[in-house]
């Protein structure tokens, strides 16, 4: 399905370029000035990198509590280095390298958020750039119409909001794929993901929305879930052809025991939702290549895959897989009459982090104007390597994008 752009009036580059801007506190991450940005503004939404617990002055202070503390202090910078407010942050993941630490991460969200939390996400990965904790988040320019969506009888002790409304898109929560009123997690892995569905689902009505309307979805969930099971449910609740935008990763663990949890954005006008689909990718029953919701462009995550007949990932390198990722996401953006300098966040999954400069030579070869905010993680443990005997190589990297096709004038 190609977008038809007759009739539509893009920005300039140089237009598009006057409104999207890095946001850089003082002082910055020194790694920030090679492959990322701190922050990004795109008019309507500020896109805050990964940030670890590290001081400005490289300090690492002494206990969980204050390193998550800190980490929450560097979102803050960036955050009010465009100009907004905590109160604007509207979502935000968190990557623990020991999810048993749940419950601390939870009280230093109530001690900062103390009115209306952000959705969250909260994950248990391999490793990080700088351990034990990173955060990002998605901060909303205006708070005209921000509030947070609870579904009728939702029982919680969580310091994050079930969903966050804001004027344009609704932003979900992780729903964890146990049973609601009494909280135990299934045995049965289809279940499981029934469950975490289901309460996806009852955020979305409680904001007169349905599943339609969303634009983009992580399923996050650990080895216990087979995938085939999870593919099979949940194909079941989208149109074929027209699902969200999907990055689907395996992680090492999840809060409270449970194996699977759904997070994402839904867009609040269904006019403004419009699947995009590159002519080498077939339709699919889990997963639209990218997303619009208005004029940003939601794209899943891509790895090293060729297309096509005999398709595979044949490069044994994170680098060489890494550029097919590129070309991969370049057709999706095209296909939406868009560029690499259009990317305004970007969430990075590494096979094995001591990879990451490898990685970064060559992703920083693709932006002439803006590095996007970006997260980094080593979600497992990694893989074997040893291709298979069609000379298929396993995934070193995968790659999920946000792009804004012409961001609001602030």
């Amino acid at each position: 399905m190609r977008i038809l752009l007759t009739g539509l009036l893009l920005l300039s580059p140089t237009a598009f370029h006057a409104q999207m801007r890095a946001v850089v506190p003082a002082p910055a991450p020194a790694a920030a000035n090679r492959v990322y940005s701190p922050g990004v503004d795109a008019g309507d939404y500020v896109y805050v990198s990964g940030q670890g617990p590290r001081r400005p002055d490289g300090s690492l202070p002494p206990t969980f509590e204050a390193q998550v503390r800190q980490a929450l202090d560097n979102v803050k910078s960036v955050v009010e280095a465009a100009g907004l407010t905590m109160d604007h942050v509207v979502y935000a993941q968190v990557y623990l390298e020991d999810v048993s630490k749940y419950r601390e991460v939870n009280q230093a969200f109530a001690e900062v958020f103390t009115k209306t939390p952000p959705a969250r996400a909260v994950l248990g990965v391999a490793k990080l750039p700088e351990p034990p904790v990173q955060i990002n988040a998605v901060a909303v320019r205006s708070l005209a119409d921000r509030r947070a969506v609870v579904p009728p009888g939702y029982k919680s002790d969580e310091s994050a909001s079930p969903g966050m409304l804001t004027h344009d898109r609704l932003f979900v929560s992780a729903m964890p794929g146990s049973d609601p009123s009494t909280g135990k997690v299934p045995d049965d892995p289809a279940a499981q993901v029934d469950f975490a569905l289901d309460r996806m689902k009852a955020v979305l009505e409680a904001a007169g929305l349905d599943l339609r309307n969303m634009v983009f979805v992580n399923p996050y969930l650990t080895h216990d879930i087979p995938m085939r099971i999870m593919n099979q449910r949940y194909a079941l609740r989208f149109e074929f052809g027209n699902t969200p935008a999907r990055a689907t990763i395996e992680v090492a663990s999840l809060p409270g025991g449970t194996h699977i949890e759904y997070t994402g954005v839904a867009v609040r006008d269904l006019k403004q939702r419009q699947a995009v689909r590159p002519k080498n990718m077939p339709p699919s029953p889990t997963a639209s290549p990218c997303v619009f919701a208005g004029e940003t462009l939601y794209c899943s995550a891509k790895s090293g895959f060729i297309p096509g007949p005999h398709g595979g990932v044949y490069a044994s390198t994170t680098a060489h897989q890494l550029r097919q990722t590129m070309r991969n996401q370049l057709d999706n953006l095209e296909e939406a009459g868009m560029n690499f300098d259009q990317v305004v966040a970007a969430n990075v999954y590494l096979d094995d982090l001591s990879e990451a400069r490898a990685f970064d030579e060559v992703y920083v070869q693709y932006f002439s104007h803006i590095l996007p905010a970006r997260t980094t993680i080593e979600q497992i443990a990694p893989a074997d390597r040893t291709p298979d005997k069609e000379d298929h190589y396993p995934d070193l990297e995968q790659l999920s994008f946000i792009a804004v096709r012409s961001p609001a004038s602030q």
